[in-house]
């Protein structure tokens, strides 16, 4: 399959560069998968869209302040350094700029507590580093850290805070699973008096989220492994809602992308607890298993993820529905608006 198929052309001006002040101010566009139905919304129609017996499973991975800015030790020369994952101790994987002068051995200085030691050079810009530091590690990465906001915003984001989830708690991510920056507590508050119960799973969002395609068969793009956990309470609740015949409703692609992980996993259909790495790649021929309905935001020209949501709502429906999208102006990308399939 050509990766052509999902091209399509995204006028720059519909690129969200900031977020909008209140979260749910945002639109949401609604597509059904079986008809392609569309219609157009504020968010907080979702709270209409969700039915008693649904469950809405939420990622609740926090974003590290993971961008660093230093200088190279012997020449002087500005480096910047994205961290991605903590493989041991004090060894990272990381992206790094400009990734032509930082060779191994290569020391970049960020503060008189803070450098690091280039160990491994891989593909892209992939360094691993050795961070040495005076103090505790986190506490320096809070102070120096900035936001990993993607190349596209150009705008400095004033509030750290607006790049999390209201429900973000457990710190990995190297950026932010941008389908739950939508919702306020109060909105939640008002999801679960209506009988919809809400669960958790946590995916740290890494390397593949940088990544372009650089392949022009779908199916030779390898994705990067990611970390997740669907603890045993998740497991519990997902096989009450499908026993009930509820619906399972993934708040992002990296929800949906755990969720058919775990699924994958257990042969006789019933979810049990699971964490470790995962490297799922779903594209058009993948039948999901487990998700059942999706919120989403509007992504990227050939980018994976046009490709997870086309597998569930088929390719044509997807990129008739964004189409429709960039007539009516919707905003894209990460502070963007949303979409929900079901």
């Amino acid at each position: 399959m050509n990766v052509d198929l999902y091209d399509f052309e995204l006028p720059e001006r519909l690129i969200a560069q900031t977020p909008l002040p209140d979260r749910t101010a945002s639109r949401l566009l609604t597509l059904n998968k079986k008809t392609g139905h569309i219609e157009h919304h504020h968010f907080t129609h979702i709270l209409e869209e969700l039915k008693p017996g649904d469950t809405l499973v939420l990622n609740d991975t926090r974003v590290l302040p993971a961008r660093l800015f230093g200088t190279k030790e012997d020449t002087g020369a500005k480096a910047e350094v994205l961290l991605l994952k903590n493989l041991s101790g004090d060894k990272w994987e990381t992206l790094v700029k400009p990734g032509k002068k930082l060779k191994k051995g290569s020391v970049i200085v960020f503060s008189d507590e803070l450098k690091a030691e280039v160990e491994e050079e891989g593909e892209m810009g992939g360094r691993v580093l050795r961070f040495i530091y005076k103090g505790i590690f986190n506490e320096i990465l809070d102070r120096l850290g900035q936001m990993p906001l993607p190349p596209y915003i150009k705008e400095k984001l004033d509030d750290k805070e607006r790049y999390q989830t209201v429900y973000a708690r457990n710190e990995g991510s190297a950026a932010a699973p941008t389908a739950g920056l939508h919702f306020t507590q109060e909105l939640l508050e008002q999801i679960r008096n209506k009988g919809v119960t809400i669960a958790f799973v946590t995916l740290h969002v890494g390397l593949g989220t940088f990544r372009p395609m650089s392949v022009d068969r779908v199916e030779d793009h390898v994705m990067h492994e990611e970390y997740y956990i669907l603890p045993q309470e998740t497991a519990d609740i997902l096989n009450e809602t499908k026993a009930r015949g509820g619906r399972v409703v993934a708040v992002g692609t990296t929800s949906a992308r755990t969720l058919e992980t775990v699924a994958g996993k257990c042969e006789d259909g019933r979810i049990v607890k699971s964490s470790g790495w995962t490297g799922i790649f779903i594209y058009p021929g993948y039948e999901y298993k487990l998700v059942d309905c999706l919120i989403t935001n509007f992504h990227l020209p050939k980018s994976t993820l046009v490709m997870l949501v086309s597998a569930l709502a088929g390719r044509e429906r997807i990129l008739e529905a964004y189409r429709e999208a960039i007539k009516q102006e919707y905003r894209f990308f990460s502070f963007g608006d949303a979409m929900f399939i079901y």
